[in-house]
C-alpha cells in the first residue's frame, strides 16, 4: 500500500486574517478521503497552531517566544477541533513531536510504533511540532523538517509539501518575470541556491527549508512534491498529475516512471542508518589512514585508530568521523569524549585497565556509523 505524508502550511489552511478557513480544510479532507478510497494511507503534518491562536484570541501574531508558546497552546486545540470536524466520522489522532522525539533513538522508535498502531486502527494521524514547549525549534520552517522525519517514521513513499508557492523556480517569480518553474529536480544540491526565505506573512517556512526537507527524504528513498492549490491540487497530484515540482529520491527508477516505488526498488538504507545520517553532530573523532581503510572495508572504528577528539559529547551522541581534512561520515559514539581521548591510540584489550570498565571494544560499531 502506498503511503504519503502531507504537510499543510499555515497559508494553506488560514485566511488573510489568520483565522482557520473551514472551506480550505474541507477541500483538503475531501482529497485525503479520495486518496484513502484509492488505497493510499495519509499522515498530515499540520502547521497553523500559532496562526489559529492569533485568530482565536483576535490579536496580532506574537513576537516573543513565550507569547508564541501561549498562542500555540490556544491554537492547537482549535486546530484539532476543526480537523476532527472535517474528517468525521473518521477518527483523527493528534501527535505532538519535538526535536527530542527525533534525535533520541528510543523516542524515535516509540513514535514510529505509535504511528504504526494508528494506521492499523484506521485512524488518521495529524502531527505538529510541540510549539507550546519548543524553544529553538519554533524557528522558521520546522514543520517542513518535521514532515521529512515523519516520512521516515511512517516509511512513506512520498512527501507532499502544500504551500503558497506552486513549486521551485529558476529565480524569484515575484522579482523576475522570466523565472521558470522547475517541474523536476534530480540533484537537490544543484538547486539549493534558488531557494528563498519565507514568502507568506501567515507562514514560517521558506523554499530553503523545503529543499532541506526534501534532501532528508531523498536520502531515505522518498520523493518530494512541492505544490500549491489546496485540496484540488493535492487530489490531482495523488492521482498522478504532474503539477508543482517533483524532487526525485536518491536511487529511484527512471524519471518518466511515475508509479509508486517499493522499498525494494528504492534500495533505501535501513531506517537506523538513515536516522544516523541526519542527526546533529556534537563533536568529531579524527582518525588515521589505517582506521580509514578499515572503515571503508566495512569494519568498526577501534580506539587504536583515533588520533584525537574534538568537542564534548556523551556516549550515544552523533559525531563526525574525519581523517585529516576529509569528512568520512558520522556515527554514534560508544564512549563520551573524555574517555575516548584517554583510550585514543590504545588497543581494545587496554580499555579496561585505563577506564576501569570496558562496555565496548569499539569506539563506534560498524552498525552505528554511516560513511559519506
Amino acid at each position: 500500500m502506498r503511503r504519503v505524508v502531507l504537510k499543510v502550511g499555515s497559508s494553506s489552511l488560514t485566511d488573510i486574517d489568520g483565522l482557520i478557513d473551514l472551506a480550505k480544510l474541507e477541500e483538503i479532507a475531501a482529497a485525503v478521503r479520495s486518496a484513502q478510497a484509492a488505497g493510499i494511507e495519509i499522515a498530515i503534518v499540520s502547521s497553523g497552531a500559532v496562526a489559529a491562536g492569533a485568530g482565536k484570541l483576535c490579536r496580532a501574531r506574537p513576537r516573543t517566544l513565550p507569547e508564541k508558546q501561549a498562542f500555540a497552546a490556544v491554537g492547537q486545540a482549535e486546530l484539532m477541533r476543526q480537523w476532527a470536524g472535517v474528517f468525521a466520522p473518521v477518527h483523527v489522532a493528534q501527535f505532538l513531536l519535538s526535536s527530542d522525539d527525533i534525535h533520541s533513538r528510543k523516542r524515535f522508535v516509540n513514535a514510529k510504533q505509535a504511528l504504526d498502531a494508528a494506521f492499523k486502527l484506521g485512524v488518521l494521524p495529524i502531527l505538529n511540532e510541540n510549539d507550546t514547549v519548543a524553544t529553538a525549534e519554533l524557528k522558521l520552517g520546522d514543520n517542513d523538517t518535521l514532515s521529512a522525519w515523519v516520512a521516515y517514521l511512517v516509511d512513506a513513499d512520498t512527501l507532499m509539501l502544500l504551500t503558497d508557492v506552486d513549486g521551485l523556480y529558476s529565480a524569484n517569480p515575484k522579482l523576475d518575470a522570466g523565472a521558470v518553474k522547475l517541474a523536476e529536480v534530480r540533484d537537490i544540491a544543484q538547486v539549493m541556491h534558488l531557494a528563498g526565505d519565507a514568502g507568506s506573512a501567515r507562514g514560517t517556512g521558506g523554499m530553503r527549508t523545503k529543499l532541506k526537507a526534501a534532501q532528508i527524504a531523498s536520502d531515505a528513498g522518498i520523493e518530494t512534491i512541492i505544490l500549491t492549490g489546496g485540496g484540488a491540487a493535492v487530489q490531482a497530484s495523488l492521482s498522478g498529475a504532474a503539477i508543482g515540482t517533483r524532487i526525485f529520491a536518491a536511487r529511484t527508477r527512471a524519471a518518466s516512471d511515475l508509479a509508486p516505488l517499493t522499498v525494494t526498488q528504492r534500495g533505501r538504507q535501513t531506517a537506523k542508518r538513515s536516522w544516523i545520517l541526519h542527526q546533529p553532530t556534537r563533536g568529531a573523532i579524527c582518525i588515521d589512514v589505517g582506521a580509514k581503510t578499515a572503515l571503508l572495508a566495512g569494519r568498526s572504528l577501534l580506539p587504536s585508530g583515533i588520533v584525537h577528539i574534538e568537542g564534548d559529547f556523551n556516549a550515544g551522541d552523533a559525531v563526525q568521523i574525519r581523517c585529516g581534512d576529509e569528512l568520512l561520515g558520522q556515527g554514534l559514539s560508544s564512549y563520551r569524549a573524555q574517555d575516548l581521548q584517554r583510550i585514543a591510540c590504545k588497543r581494545s584489550d587496554e580499555i579496561s585497565a585505563i577506564l576501569g570498565v570496558k562496555p565496548f571494544d569499539e569506539a563506534i560499531h560498524r552498525d552505528q556509523l554511516v560513511l559519506a
